[in-house]
This record gives structure tokens, sequence and C-alpha cells, in this order.
């Protein structure tokens, strides 16, 4: 396997690029710039370690989940607890970065797109510690399944924008905030929010996600005197993933399995298994897997978990799918509500939905860990913002 770093133009393999109109290229030039200058900066990554450390809380935990792991009938189950970061999730790890560049490169203003609502929050809660006006879009069937996060954006003074074209969900917002970023970019900074998109965003994200599988490694030497056997992360755009996934890579004996969304079956519009199911093809600027019909359109998608219901993955993940280097597969919703359920009962721990989905993957009797095996599940978010939808789905009274 090489280095993950891309080529000059973007390209991991076959996948990547930059397939966007003429008037956007500056925008990508100078991000790409401003990305290489500050990565060799000392003084960037020592602020940006700063507000990891005394912002978010980094490190978190890597912790050994022994109800669970002896639920599953043996082996070592640690999650690493990314729903333990300020906000909730992964994904401030990669607006603290982005909007740090974004001052670094004079922009006033930040925009983001969302589905589950963590990038936007985290992405809100950047902007506000640095006093920078901030829109999120959002589809309306979003904004729906994620009330708390949406009234969080608000109160942080962000301007949260309904979008009501396709299906009202994350592709849309992405496609809405991207026309935005087009028609303002000379002030603006898209603060994209997963490992996607045109070069530079997929390795930039990655990059900066990569603390996630940098901590994990160490933390697991510490624990075990040994790497892991097995590391299961959840997949939609694809960035908690990556950033367990890549300082792993060289570690040929360390499996890696990445977990889509199967939804209601794997019918035509029933998913999001872009992985799984899908075919080489361009959404949101560059070639990667994506889930489309015969003629190339974009099909429809369907998760119960907002931040996975994306027809598309990062070029990275298609790479290291038909390198072989990553295993994926698709749990179905009703998996990913049952290991919700469990891992709430057996470790007094609510994930997202996303992170459900790559707990169900070792609920299924042929992924059941050995005894003697270690396996690190990442814990890419808190489940406080899926719990009315989760309440809705089970029939639960509140």
């Amino acid at each position: 396997m090489v280095d993950h770093l891309p080529d000059e133009r973007g390209y991991f393999g076959p996948f990547g690029g930059k397939y966007v109109p003429e008037t956007l290229m500056p925008a990508l030039q100078q991000l790409e710039q401003a990305y290489e200058e500050a990565r060799q900066d000392e003084s960037f990554r020592q602020e940006l370690d700063y507000y990891l450390r005394e912002y978010v809380g980094r490190p978190n935990p890597l912790y050994l989940a022994e109800r669970f792991s002896r639920e599953l009938g043996g082996g070592k189950v640690y999650l690493k607890r990314e729903d333990l970061n300020h906000t909730g999730a992964h994904k401030i790890n990669n607006t603290l970065g982005q909007v740090l560049l974004a001052v670094r490169m004079g922009k006033g203003r930040v925009i983001a797109e969302t589905g589950a609502g963590q990038h936007g929050l985290a992405t809100a809660t950047a902007a506000a510690m640095f006093g920078l006006p901030c829109d999120v879009y959002m589809g309306e069937e979003d904004i729906r399944r994620q009330k708390p996060n949406v009234l969080k954006m608000q109160l942080l003074g962000t301007r949260v924008i309904p979008v009501s074209s396709g299906a009202r969900t994350l592709k849309d917002a992405t496609n809405e905030a991207l026309r935005d970023w087009m028609a303002s970019f000379e002030n603006t900074h898209y603060v994209l929010g997963s490992v996607v998109g045109p070069h530079p965003f997929p390795v930039m994200v990655r990059d900066f996600q990569a603390i996630i599988g940098r901590e994990a490694r160490q933390q697991v030497l510490d624990k075990e005197g040994r790497l892991p056997d097995l590391l299961v992360a959840c997949v939609g755009g694809g960035s908690n993933s990556i950033g367990l996934f890549h300082p792993f890579i060289q570690d040929k004996d360390v499996r890696m399995v990445g977990v889509e969304a199967g939804g209601r079956g794997m019918a035509h519009g029933e998913h999001a298994a872009s992985l799984c199911l899908g075919k080489a093809g361009v959404l949101h600027g560059s070639r990667s897997y994506v889930l489309q019909d015969d003629d190339g359109q974009t099909s429809p998608v369907h998760s119960v978990s907002a931040g996975l219901d994306y027809p598309g993955v990062g070029p990275e993940h298609s790479y290291l799918k038909e390198t072989g280097r990553v295993r994926y597969t698709a749990v179905s919703d009703e998996e990913a509500l049952r290991a919700f359920t469990c891992l709430t009962e057996t470790e007094g721990i609510i994930p997202a939905l996303e992170s459900a989905h790559a707990v169900a993957y070792l609920m299924q009797e042929a992924n059941r860990p050995a005894r003697d095996e270690v396996v690190i599940v990442c814990m890419s978010g808190r489940g406080d913002k899926d719990l009315w939808e989760v309440s809705r789905l089970l029939g639960l009274e509140i």
C-alpha cells in the first residue's frame, strides 16, 4: 500500500479529483495552498492541538465495554469515545481545523451542510468561538428528525437554512451549500463535513480526523501491549471511519470493516450502501462510488440515520475498497435500532444511530469476536439527537 496522500491532482488511484465549475477552481486552489502552508506551520498545529485539548476535551478514552463484550460471547470490544467530545461527536475535530484555516485565509463567513446535525452544530460552535457568522444548510426531513441540534445551532447564532428540494436530506443540503460557495467564496469558507468533495477536502478532513486513530493506536498499545485485530466504524461520507483507519493502514494484520446503511433492504432507493451496491461516478466534485441508475442519475437513498443518508462516499474509501485493504458491508435499520438498544442497556452508553450501525455489525452471528480478539469500534457520536426519532420508531411514550 502507498501512503494515502493523494497525488498532485487529488486522486487516490482512479478516485478523487476536482470536478467543479471553472468558477470554483480559484477557491480550491487558494484552499489547497493555504492548507499546505498551514499543515507545515508548527504554530497552526500547536493552536489546533490547544483547542482540541482544552476545548474539545481530547484525548478521549478508549473504553473496554466489558458487559457488551460478554453479551457478544467473547473478545474485548473497545469503544473509541468520540461521543465524549464537546458537541457530542467526532465532527468538531474537523470544524475547528477548518475554521482556524478560514481565519488564517481572512474569510469573514463560514457555511456548512449537515444531515444528522452534528457537523452543523460543530461548525456553529467553532464559528461562535471565533466570532464568525455562519449559515448551515439542512434538508427539511433532517430538520424534522434532528430538532435538538437545530435548536442548538440557532442558540449559537447560526442561521439554519431549510432545503426543500429532492429528498430533503444530506445530498440536497450539500447541493445548496456548494451553490452558495460558488457565489460567495471570496469572503466565505465552506466547512465541508466529510471526506468527500473536490480536492483538497478529502485529504484535509482526513488529516483533521486522523487524531481518532492516532490516539486509539497508542491507547490500545498501552492497554493490550499489541495492536487490535479489528477496527469497525460506520461509513456515510466516511470521516469518522477514515479517521480511525488511516493510522493503521500500514499494519497488515489489523483488519478493517466499514459499515454502511442497509436501510429497509437492498432494493433501489431503500438503502445508502454506496460502496456495497454503487458504481464509480461523480458526485459533489469528486469521482468515487455513487448510487446511481442506469442513466447515471443519482439514486434516492434511505437510512434511519440522518448522517448516513447519502448516495456517495469519500474517494479514499473507494480506493481502499478497490485495493481490498478495507472490507465494506451494510446493516439494516432494524439491526441498527437493536444495537442502539443493546449498547444502551449493557453499557449505559447511548450511541448515535450512525455509531449503532458499527455496533450492529459485531452483533451479527458471523461477526462476533473470538475469545482472544481485540476490537476497536468508533463511537462516532452520542445519541441525544436521535432520541425523538428512536422513540417514534420503537413506539415509546415520552
